[in-house]
């Protein structure tokens, strides 16, 4: 049995090992170089642990006494976490050198923020769950300040530290009360009590506080205050990372609670993951059109997206599972796409986030203007970009399934929400030039460019069979 559990959670283990000899080799390493070594040994480990997974990983299998679950969705979310932090991360290595922060504890810091992740992902027990979660938000909360001769770093370390701390109050507190009035923290006993007893006002009101927890993690409206300022003030880096990694992990996490512990209740949660789906598009399609920082304005980029997901997730079945997984997905690519552009936005050597700094940036790189608006333009659902197709699955899963005013309310978030990216195309091709961004690509992140936008562009006819493997697994998980 104990070896049996051991197999499931082998990657987890395998990575909190490396982290350790990470930091050992670090300390003891009178290299100056040791942060890139690491940096690239990470990324190898995280691509050979993804093929594990996806060839060896045993599934539909408990471990630790149903602490934790090996499933096709639990797999599919692990493989997603580890190569879309493993691009981040190369992603990440020419900033960190221009602004001398390559050490080897960001790369340890990274994989610890994983190996909790993917303990969310696979989390079948409040306690689990509440494990996974801590180690990425104690390892999430120190990236954020890890500029620390920088003030608007150390302030958006300690806004995310105060904020999560709350966060995670209110899901231990909400997991007291379903403990208290079922008498198990294992998401199949709960589900258990849920059908045979019903929810009583106790057991729900344990559900608001771990869905508001959850909320926090997504950034959903109105739950969403920390993410504009310790985006804008992380290293941009972190920034890419906390808009892809944790967002997967979140997501991942809720849909899990919400089906495997309380799927019998979904009457009562479905109405509140509703009304955070409709603030959290509204506030973040109108709250972006001011913005002039490239990184707020992605902030509520993400809040807004995250809305849209949530919609799958509030229609409750198969059709919205899928969607929601498609939709994901698709920001992800797109979202690594830009960063990967962010990421190089310099003059003379140093680092712009402003957007009037994009004016006539067609100029100066044609075909980099042209990749770059293709995924903004992707973000903002226009078609025939596979961004437009992923906002269609969402808002047909909802009105096949009689929530015609959500997809309506949704459309009209994107158009709204269209203004801010049209905005950043604008300044690309007729805006006026201050001088321009000086500073060329490094070849990786030139090669992410063209990979997101061409996944844009050639996606729309048939998402390359996606669809087809993200209803197999939900499928799968739901039964």
């Amino acid at each position: 049995m104990l070896i049996s559990s051991v197999i499931i959670l082998l990657p987890e283990i395998l990575l909190s090992i490396f982290s350790m000899v990470v930091v050992m080799a670090g300390v003891f390493s009178k290299k100056a170089t040791i942060g890139s070594s690491v940096l690239w040994l990470t990324v190898s480990i995280f691509i050979v642990i993804a093929a594990f997974i996806a060839i060896a990983l045993p599934i539909q299998v408990s471990a630790f006494d149903g602490a934790f679950k090996s499933d096709e969705l639990s797999r599919f979310f692990k493989i997603m976490l580890l190569l879309s932090a493993a691009v981040t991360l190369s992603l990440s290595k020419a900033y960190l050198e221009r602004n001398d922060l390559l050490n080897f504890e960001f790369s340890a810091l990274i994989v610890l923020a994983l190996v909790g992740m993917m303990m969310m992902t696979s989390a079948t027990n409040l306690m689990s769950l509440y494990l996974g979660l801590e180690l990425q938000a104690l390892s999430l909360y120190v990236i954020a300040a890890f500029r620390k001769d920088n003030l608007k770093s150390t302030e958006a370390g300690l806004k995310y530290f105060v904020l999560g701390a709350l966060s995670s109050g209110l899901l231990l507190y909400g997991s007291s009360l379903v403990y208290g009035f079922t008498g198990t923290t294992s998401f199949s006993g709960i589900s258990a009590v849920v059908q045979s007893e019903g929810v009583s006002i106790g057991l729900l009101l344990g559900l608001v506080f771990i869905i508001v927890a959850m909320a926090f993690k997504v950034s959903a409206v109105p739950f969403h205050m920390w993410t504009p300022d310790v985006y804008e003030g992380s290293p941009t880096p972190v920034t890419a990372f906390f808009a892809t990694v944790p967002k997967v992990a979140a997501l991942s996490m809720l849909i899990r609670i919400l089906f495997d512990a309380f799927g019998a209740a979904i009457d009562q949660w479905q109405q509140i993951v509703m009304v955070l789906a409709v603030a959290s598009m509204v506030t973040g399609s109108i709250a972006a059109i001011g913005q002039n920082n490239i990184k707020r304005l992605m902030a509520y980029s993400s809040i807004s997206h995250i809305g849209f997901a949530l919609i799958g997730l509030a229609v409750g079945n198969v059709q919205g599972l899928n969607a929601l997984i498609i939709y994901i997905v698709i920001y992800v690519i797109a979202n690594l796409g830009v960063f990967s552009f962010i990421l190089c936005m310099q003059k003379d050597g140093v680092a712009i986030t402003e957007v009037p700094s994009l004016g006539l940036y067609s100029k100066t790189d044609p075909l980099r203007a042209f990749l770059l608006s293709v995924t903004i333009l992707s973000l903002a659902g226009l078609p025939p970009l596979v961004g437009f197709l992923g906002k269609l699955y969402i808002f047909l899963a909802a009105v096949d399934s009689g929530y015609a005013w959500l997809a309506i309310i949704g459309g009209i978030s994107s158009v709204i929400g269209a203004y801010y990216y049209l905005r950043i195309v604008f300044l690309i091709y007729f805006g006026d030039s201050n001088g321009g961004l000086s500073g060329s690509m490094p070849l990786l992140n030139r090669s992410i460019l063209l990979f997101s936008a061409g996944i844009m562009l050639l996606g729309t006819f048939n998402l390359f069979g996606f669809q087809n493997i993200s209803e197999k697994i939900v499928i799968s998980f739901l039964n």
